[in-house]
């Protein structure tokens, strides 16, 4: 299933949302997004079209399991060229945040693999024996960096 990049952000900001404060409300969305009231609604009815968010009309957002499962994928997707333009071009924090966001929207998911595996074995992450994909979790589990900095 494929979703667009706006709701891709949706779901990734009710994922954070819910790890944060552990529950989702569409004021909360509205607010990070900085959009309306009105277009979080439109998103969470797209979503659970989708089979990616349960809800209840004025009542409580969930994610469901394939929900939670896109949206780990797209902060992973963040994570990938974040480390890239970090820790192999160096570029300043607060810049590489920004443009890892403009980046991460733009690409598709055959040039993500390719970037994530040349980041790993840039980066010296062992054990990448798992034919890393993004749309597969294997690779959470392959191996750590010699750094602090973690998948």
């Amino acid at each position: 299933m494929r979703i667009s990049k706006s709701l891709e952000e949706y779901i990734k900001t009710m994922y954070v949302l819910q790890n944060q404060k552990g529950e989702i409300r569409v004021t909360d969305i509205a607010q990070k997004m900085q959009c309306t009231k009105a277009g979080v609604n439109k998103a969470i009815k797209l979503l659970a079209e989708n089979g990616l968010v349960n809800y209840e009309v004025y009542g409580k957002i969930e994610l469901t399991d394939e929900g939670t499962k896109t949206a780990r994928k797209v902060l992973e997707a963040y994570d990938i060229v974040y480390l890239f333009l970090t820790e192999l071009l160096e570029i300043e924090t607060e810049e590489a945040k920004i443009e890892a966001e403009k980046i991460k929207k733009s690409m598709e998911d055959h040039t993500l693999n390719k970037l994530a595996k040349y980041v790993q074995n840039t980066l010296g992450i062992q054990g990448l024996k798992c034919d890393y994909d993004i749309n597969n979790e294997r690779c959470l589990d392959c191996g750590r960096r010699k750094k602090s900095i973690h998948f």
